[in-house]
């Protein structure tokens, strides 16, 4: 990896970490009010869903000068979209919002995938990029297997996902902020 695109990796390292500490903050929330209602779970995942594609539309801008890293893009907008029909048609009904979330996640962990698998060749534990992608993968399957859970019980995987996508996350990004020091040194 050249020393120019790593230099843009240490730009976004921050957007990772935060994309992550939203993901970590939904996941405790859920945990902690798991009698939530639907309404305010609605709200609440809009929110999330358009700060994490906010944060992953930055990051793809700043990463490729001039030209955006088109799968971080499409996650981006993907994100934002997601946010804002929820935010804006909160009345819809549970199970058109979990087959949206589960659309997304599955969309979403094929582009990290996607993502993972172009790193690979530049840094060492790229795998948690990859991992995440899977558990998004996973995460979205096993909500179109099995819609009519309970709205508790949905809450609960939810959050399980949200939280361990979110940790994933904040380890990639400061993996890439240590590496970044180490091949990039900046001039006192």
């Amino acid at each position: 990896m050249t020393t120019e695109l790593m230099d843009r990796l240490s730009r976004i390292w921050g957007l990772l970490v935060l994309r992550g500490l939203a993901a970590i903050l939904f996941g405790v929330l859920a945990f902690v009010w798991p009698g939530i209602t639907l309404a305010a779970l609605v709200l609440v995942w809009g929110a999330y869903a358009l700060v994490d594609g906010l944060c992953a539309l930055i990051a793809s801008l700043r990463l490729e000068e001039g030209k955006p890293m088109w799968t971080l893009t499409l996650v981006g907008l993907l994100g934002i979209a997601a946010g804002l029909l929820t935010l804006l048609w909160p009345q819809i009904t549970a199970l058109v919002l979990l087959v949206f979330i589960a659309g997304w996640a599955v969309v979403m962990g094929v582009f990290q995938l996607a993502a993972a698998i172009r790193f690979r060749k530049w840094i060492s534990n790229e795998w948690l990029l990859g991992l995440s992608g899977v558990l998004s993968i996973a995460f979205g399957m096993l909500l179109l297997a099995r819609p009519g859970a309970g709205a508790v019980a949905l809450v609960w995987v939810i959050g399980w996902f949200a939280f361990l996508f979110g940790v994933l996350l904040v380890m990639f990004g400061l993996r890439i902020k240590g590496v970044v020091k180490r091949i990039v040194p900046r001039a006192a």
